[in-house]
């Protein structure tokens, strides 16, 4: 009878998961054991059952080869650590080298630029000069413009208020001037009051004298 391929999958049947889980906890003890004997290695084996049952093997101790275990893992996350740390330092150096490399092409491209190293550039790197800096002068003409822009409308601005504040004094000067009018009349008829009692006090001679002369 031909054996079937075992899936490896959970078996849900509860007394053939068990059945399964006694055979082959027994097989890796038996591997594991002539592992130990055979090749003269240092074998600890830690098994739990479903139900919480502990099982084990050890060549010598479970204890001590825990402890090995432990020691070796942290010896090798400090290798890797160095070997990362390493690792890092050479990115770093390889990325400051890179960078070096490009300071020194945008210093190259200022001072041309400026105007000046321009003697061993060619026709085609002379012509991309001139199209970046008349992209340059575009740039800033047009935030020179913006700026204007913006300076106007604020002066539009202060003189809308300016023409505001205006108009409110004089609709308050309007206001209040036929009262200072109406004063000024009174004053003005007072005087001429006065001037007509003085025309009357100094002009001619009084009646009895008038009438005496006749006599």
């Amino acid at each position: 009878m031909v054996r079937g391929k075992t899936q490896m999958k959970r078996i849900e049947n509860d007394s053939s998961r068990q059945v399964t889980f006694s055979k082959r906890r027994n097989g890796l003890l038996k591997k594991a054991f002539e592992l130990s004997v055979l090749c003269d290695a240092e074998v600890a084996l830690i098994i739990f059952s479903p139900t919480g049952k502990l099982y084990e093997f050890a060549s010598s101790s479970a204890t001590r080869t825990i402890d090995r275990y432990q020691k070796h893992m942290k010896e090798l996350r400090g290798v890797k650590s160095k070997v990362s740390s390493d690792r890092n330092m050479l990115q770093f150096k390889e990325d400051a080298h890179e960078l070096e490399k490009k300071l020194k092409s945008l210093e190259i491209s200022k001072r041309k630029l400026l105007g000046d190293g321009l003697e061993a550039c060619s026709i085609d790197e002379l012509q991309e000069l001139e199209k970046q800096l008349d992209k340059s002068l575009s740039n800033i003409r047009a935030k020179k413009n913006a700026l204007f822009r913006e300076k106007i409308d604020k002066l539009y601005e202060e003189e809308k208020l300016l023409l505001k504040e205006n108009a409110r004094l004089k609709e308050k000067l309007h206001v209040s001037s036929p009262d200072s009018q109406r004063s000024r009349q009174t004053a003005d008829d007072q005087q001429n009051s006065a001037q007509d009692v003085e025309t009357e006090l100094f002009i001619g001679l009084p009646e009895s004298r008038n009438t005496r002369l006749l006599q």
